[in-house]
């Protein structure tokens, strides 16, 4: 005897058996060119390009990341993952008194950051209500994980700038959570 399906029957028999192949892991996800293609240009008294493999080797730094905009939108609070900027810094001869890190996007936004910066300091900090608080010990990061992701486009990715630190609620200026990082350069 030979089964037939109704068009609506068959719909939902396709429907579930591509759900269950979803869900058993017989789906694979092809990689992501615009990760697999980013690269970051490091310049300072040496010159680097890094890939997100060579950043991913780089030593870790995890924070809360929380940042509010000159138009007071709130964007946050996440679980950052990155690389300190220093360590970024560190492999074209670091930085030194005086000089500046200037962070730069292919859409041409730039942020500068100086040394009193770098060590995390120097900024300006908020609670929840957006009230003024001293500033806990902060790390600038070139982030590329966000809330255990991979960053996505929309959010800056895949790779930017976060200003993270250990405590959650502390929120920091977004106007130096620049996205799209492509370039990092060491001045005077």
């Amino acid at each position: 005897m030979r089964q037939t399906f109704l068009p609506g029957e068959a719909v939902f028999l396709v429907a579930a058996v591509l759900f269950f192949a979803v869900i058993s892991g017989c789906s694979t996800t092809a990689p992501d060119p615009m990760v697999e293609n980013w690269q970051l240009s490091v310049n300072g008294t040496t010159e680097k390009v890094l890939t997100m493999n060579d950043l991913k080797a780089l030593p870790a730094v995890n924070g809360h990341g929380y940042c509010v905009s000159t138009t007071g939108a709130r964007f946050g609070p996440y679980t950052c993952n990155g690389v300190d900027l220093r360590n970024i810094a560190a492999l074209v001869g670091g930085v030194g008194s005086g000089q500046q890190v200037w962070v730069s996007a292919p859409d041409g936004y730039l942020w500068v950051f100086d040394l009193d910066q770098l060590n995390g300091e120097g900024f300006v900090t908020f609670n929840e209500n957006l009230t003024e608080i001293p500033s806990p010990p902060l790390h600038i990061i070139l982030m590329y994980e966000q809330d255990g992701k991979p960053l996505s486009y929309d959010d800056g990715g895949p790779a930017r700038i976060a200003i993270v630190s250990e405590q959650p609620g502390v929120i920091t200026e977004g106007s130096a959570w620049v996205k799209w990082v492509d370039r990092i350069e060491i001045r005077d």
